[in-house]
């Protein structure tokens, strides 16, 4: 028997679709399946490397990770990523295709699908199941006529689809119910049945509730999904999971503050995630309009994929004046990425990759200056940090920062390069590097830097943990056979 393909698309963006892939990828991994996952449009500025040389959406490499497979560009062949005044970045299997704004990249959809299911047919020649994800929402009627992320793909590729609607947000059985009467016959068709994700309280009391969406829709129920808290300990897709994934109650026993200004165009915000795990760390997120904390150990400048616009929207907040006086205050700053080009003197565009050519200035905490040309550098990496600490991570950027600060390296890599800059007084520090915290040594040394002591988490065990109690809660409450017996 060939390939079979199922596809789960949303009522809205941020239903859970990325984790019911994942989840299902890991249970049907643990049942012997070869399985890939597959998406095919993203918008996230969340984005991992791949092992062929390219990016792809974070959630896809998670999929990838709860497939006990390495992740590829053909699992997300086309990647938005949405960078300010021009629009978004459209990478295609894995580079850099184009810019364009909302109404060119609409133009430019149709003459996408043949790129999309090629990757598709190169996953299913390796695979027993494709499990697909849809891109926000099924009901985009005013977006069908080019649609390749939903509608368009499955029943260009014929793929069968489960919709899945979030009662935690309130008014799912008006969100299913209205799928349903919005989209076209042809497109209905294709929609096997339906998942209720997020459930809290008694399942029994929404029993009736499942069965009149069945009634009045015509589709097959496949479960109620209950919350489950251990979700939580897994990479958010995009930016909703900023506000939406983390409480702002404080945590018991953080005792260490690390603050996070968020601003525009943030990216590879799982580079946090790490932080947030351990015991005894806090992290603050701070929005626009709200402060940076006089006791934060740590202001950590996160990845941003339009630096300029990040900058201007930073001291638009006033989180240049926070950021200084933290600095007086002898606390500790950290660049990763677009934030490390934010801490120099001085960015230039000459190309106007992000916007009309020109040159800012920048915050002036590390003496370097950031020229925002050539091609970018998609590569994991491995090597020791400044203090002898060795560390696996990834860079994903483009441009080249220089400057005398440059001589008091952040990194040494594997291969000999240099990377990052520090502050003549060490106070202030920049890298290239991403997911440097999901490393447990270089993790625990920055604890123990910023005096919560050596850590004693396996964070990456813990990741698996989770992905094998996702499936394990799948497997309890939906029907999976019953939807797997619908893949074509």
């Amino acid at each position: 028997m060939g390939a079979r393909a199922l596809m789960f698309q949303g009522t809205g963006s941020d239903v859970g679709k990325s984790l019911v892939v994942a989840g299902l990828s890991r249970a049907l991994t643990n049942r012997g399946y070869r399985v890939r996952p597959f998406k095919p449009q993203n918008m996230s500025n969340n984005a991992a490397v791949t092992v062929d040389g390219g990016e792809i959406g974070r959630a896809q490499a998670l999929q990838a990770r709860a497939a006990r497979v390495a992740p590829s560009v053909h699992m997300n062949p086309v990647l938005l990523k949405p960078q300010s005044a021009v629009g978004s970045q459209v990478v295609v299997q894995g580079k850099v295709f184009a810019n364009a704004d909302a109404a060119h990249y609409q133009n430019m959809k149709k003459g996408l699908m043949s790129h999309v299911l090629d990757s598709f047919q190169r996953l299913k020649a390796d695979a027993d199941f494709v499990l697909v994800e849809g891109a926000g929402s099924a009901s985009e009627i005013n977006l069908r006529a080019n649609d390749i992320a939903n509608m368009g793909f499955a029943r260009a590729a014929n793929v069968p689809v489960v919709l899945i609607g979030d009662i935690d947000r309130g008014g799912v059985i008006a969100s299913l119910v209205g799928t349903r009467a919005v989209i076209d016959e042809a497109d209905a068709a294709m929609i096997r049945g339906f998942i209720v994700n997020r459930f809290r309280g008694d399942p029994s009391l929404f029993s009736s509730g499942m069965a009149e969406i069945a009634s009045r829709t015509g589709w097959q129920a496949f479960g109620l999904v209950p919350h489950l808290p251990e979700a939580a300990r897994l990479p958010a897709e995009d930016a909703l999971g900023l506000t939406s994934k983390h409480s702002t109650t404080p945590k018991p026993g953080g005792r260490i503050k690390i603050a996070v200004p968020i601003l525009p165009h943030i990216s590879n915000f799982d580079d946090l995630d790490p932080l947030e795990a351990e015991p005894e760390v806090e992290i603050l997120r701070v929005h626009p309009g709200s402060a940076l904390p006089g006791d934060a150990a740590l202001v950590l400048l996160p990845g941003s994929k339009s630096t300029v616009a990040g900058l201007a929207a930073l001291r638009e907040a006033g989180f240049d004046i926070d950021i200084a006086a933290h600095v007086r205050r002898g606390g500790q700053v950290l660049g990763l990425c677009g934030g490390y080009q934010m801490l120099g003197r001085m960015i230039a565009d000459p190309l106007g990759i992000e916007g009309p050519p020109g040159v800012v200035s920048g915050l002036g905490l590390i003496d370097v200056e950031t020229s925002l040309t050539g091609d970018k550098r998609l590569e994991t990496v491995t090597g020791t940090s400044f203090d002898g600490t060795s560390f696996a991570g990834y860079e994903m950027h483009m441009g080249e920062t220089s400057g005398p600060d440059c001589i008091r390296r952040f990194a040494t890599l594997s291969d000999g390069r240099a990377d990052g800059a520090i502050s003549a007084d060490g106070t202030v520090m920049g890298t290239y590097l991403h997911g440097l915290f999901a490393d447990d040594a270089q993790r625990s040394a920055w604890l123990s830097r910023l005096g919560a002591g050596a850590s004693t988490l396996d964070y990456e065990a813990g990741v698996d943990a989770a992905l094998d109690a996702l499936a394990a809660h799948l497997e309890a409450n939906l029907d999976i056979d019953g939807m797997i017996s619908h893949a074509a």
